[in-house]
């Protein structure tokens, strides 16, 4: 059985209610539940969440909500992945066996369904987990510095020869969380545990997580331009 996670706390102290805040006319939840259910990659679209309000418009969109999250998985400081286990979990209890995952972030809804095709594509039998990014504006190769152990700021990589520019440094991406897919053997309580690592590149545009009221107002202008009033 192939799924699609999407995972949705109630609690948000950045922006209170962000799920399931209108969105050009629609809870933000519904655009990422809609573009689960148009991609055709997966045979069930699950929602997890803690909250009632959430679990409402996630099932007036098309969604299953089978159960409520626990208490210690909705916590600011509870992780993504053993939410996604739980879940998976249930699913391989009560509904039978889960070959792939596809985990989409509703904070996320500016991508396009190309992109979680993409992803699914990506991810073969050489492939552990399959992530999403754009291009940093930032490289740590030229101008991204830490405090080292002497007291004084360096580079965070120090390239193989000196970097003038910023366009000649190694190319690094910033992730942007949009969309993780896994195999079942290889989904794990910890990203990195799984070397085998493959990145879909995003445009920035696409690549926006609303995590701040402003991020509500660039996502719904970018969408309004795109025709999605």
């Amino acid at each position: 059985m192939k799924i699609i996670s999407i995972c949705a706390r109630g609690g948000s102290a950045g922006v209170p209610g962000k799920n399931i805040r209108l969105l050009c006319g629609k809870p933000l939840i519904a655009w990422t539940i809609e573009q689960a259910l148009d991609s055709g990659e997966a045979d069930h679209v699950f929602v997890s969440t803690d909250s009632e309000e959430i679990a409402v418009a996630a099932r007036a969109h098309g969604a299953q909500v089978p159960f409520m999250r626990p208490a210690e998985l909705a916590t600011a400081t509870a992780g993504k992945l053993p939410v996604i286990q739980h879940l998976v979990e249930w699913v391989e209890a009560n509904r039978g066996p889960v070959t792939r995952i596809i985990d989409l972030d509703p904070t996320s809804p500016l991508r396009d369904i190309a992109d979680i095709k993409a992803c699914a594509t990506m991810l073969d039998t050489d492939t552990d987990v399959v992530i999403t990014g754009y291009e940093a504006d930032k490289n740590p190769y030229f101008n991204v510095v830490e405090m080292k152990s002497s007291g004084y700021y360096e580079r965070v990589c120090k390239p193989e020869s000196e970097v003038v520019g910023r366009q000649l440094a190694p190319k690094v991406y910033a992730m942007n969380a949009s969309i993780y897919v896994w195999h079942r053997y290889t989904l794990t309580s910890s990203l990195w545990a799984t070397p085998r690592i493959r990145l879909h590149v995003m445009p920035r545009e696409r690549s926006i997580d609303i995590d701040h009221p402003i991020d509500f107002d660039l996502v719904e202008l970018l969408m309004t331009k795109k025709g999605h009033l």
